[in-house]
């Protein structure tokens, strides 16, 4: 017998059906309610709200949990390289060898881009900020394959595997060649024998006659930054991107709201914030000593400690630490004034009880600001790179919205607290 919910409101007694999902989470479903009552519920910030269901990402933040379509994340970083995972988290299944290799080839072929699209991206200031130009580019990729993107889901979703494939190898070709040009430098391009990561720090970083070889260790951070970021179920761009695709948009619409959401320095600007406090930190002359204090004193705030989803240690923190350890290592990199001041502040978080108790341990955006500080990428491109990650999943969700042939149209309700009605007065 299926549970239901009575909600007593008024002179009525209303029985609502509980929904339990695979993991045992359990919502109580309003879809009625505002149809039989009148009454809508209200929740600020959607915290309390399930908006979809979905089969992509569970965690469970109390116990420290991440997994993608049932795996868990530290199986998939230690078995997988990004482009497996986001197939698994595209398709729903891991690849098999012959999946992986088609898969690949697709990428290969969709890395470069058009030469409008080249002259698109040029043509923007030098200093105009990465994230702007991103989702700019997105979007326009919709004018350059109008049959792919034609804001038709039945259409969109027969040519969802070409889809795919240019979204996700443009967005780090796209990220790239802006880089490019807000620095003044001629454009790479990608190299077909180069794997996702080490095409990507070749487009960024290799000069005339120079090339950039990614050591096998910083090509693994890269391969680990993104994999860690690649899906993390309804948040705010996530839940962006499933609420423009609701609408009929098409793939790169979507992906590009997402960008926008992602812009905002309360969601995607995490790892930023964390250079920033260290900057702050070694312009002050200290060594993280005092800025622990002043943080314990409520005088400071420590950034990348702790997270709002995952209230004990974030499951994808251990593993980005041991290849950004690894990297540092390739590099020759021992004597670095912001990585000792990090250090720091790691040691203080470990032991010092005050952090333990209130469970402030180091989480991704900590050990990946670092990441890309230590291979000189700017700050301005940190959001970039963590959009380059999440497209697989963003990905995932416009095809869960796209494919149900039930979706209707997001569209919240809103309590009015505005003026009651009121005569207009004469004009005088």
């Amino acid at each position: 017998m299926s549970k239901t919910a009575t909600l007593k409101i008024d002179d009525q007694e209303l029985e609502l059906p509980v929904i339990v999902g695979s993991e045992g989470e359990k919502a109580v479903d309003v879809r009625k309610l505002r149809a039989t009552t009148g009454y809508i519920t209200y929740d600020e910030g959607f915290g309390n709200t399930g908006s979809c269901q979905s089969e992509i990402t569970y965690i469970d933040g109390e116990v420290g949990i991440l997994r993608y379509r049932g795996y868990p994340i530290e199986q998939l970083s230690e078995k997988c390289s990004f482009v497996e995972v986001a197939y698994l988290v595209i398709y729903g299944e891991l690849p098999t060898v012959e999946q992986r290799e088609r898969f690949s080839a697709a990428l290969t072929e969709q890395a470069p881009l058009r030469a409008g699209m080249e002259r698109f991206i040029q043509n923007f200031p030098r200093d105009a900020h990465p994230m702007a130009v991103l989702s700019s580019s997105l979007n326009a990729l919709g004018a350059y394959y109008p049959n792919i993107a034609s804001n038709n889901h039945k259409r969109d979703l027969e040519h969802f595997d070409e889809a795919a494939a240019i979204a996700l190898s443009k967005v780090r070709t796209i990220a790239a060649h802006t880089y490019r040009v807000n620095n003044g430098l001629p454009l790479n391009y990608p190299k077909k024998d180069l794997g996702y990561s080490e095409n990507f720090l070749h487009l960024m970083f290799s000069a005339p006659y120079d090339e950039y070889v990614a050591t096998p260790e910083v090509a693994a951070a890269i391969n680990f930054f993104f994999l860690l970021h690649a899906e993390h179920e309804q948040n705010c761009s996530t839940s962006i991107v499933r609420m423009v695709a609701s609408a009929g948009a098409n793939l790169f619409a979507s992906a590009a709201a997402g960008v926008n959401a992602l812009w905002g320095p309360l969601h995607g600007g995490a790892n930023q914030a964390v250079l920033e406090m260290l900057n702050a930190i070694h312009a002050d002359g200290d060594d993280g000593s005092k800025f622990i204090e002043a943080a314990k004193n409520g005088k400071a705030r420590l950034m990348g400690f702790g997270h709002r989803v995952y209230k004990n240690y974030d499951p994808r923190a251990k593993i980005i630490k041991g290849s950004f350890d690894k990297a540092l290592d390739s590099l020759g990199i021992t004597d670095d004034s912001l990585l000792d001041i990090a250090r720091n502040l790691e040691a203080a978080a470990l032991s010092d009880d005050y952090f333990i108790s209130r469970k402030l341990y180091p989480n991704v955006d900590f050990y990946s600001g670092l990441i890309m500080n230590a291979l000189k990428i700017p700050v301005e491109m940190f959001t970039v790179m963590f959009a380059i990650g999440r497209m697989p999943g963003w990905i995932a969700q416009w095809h869960e919205v796209a494919s149900n042939p039930k979706a209707k149209i997001n569209r919240p309700r809103q309590i009015y607290v505005g003026p009651v009605p009121r005569d207009v007065p004469d004009v005088v």
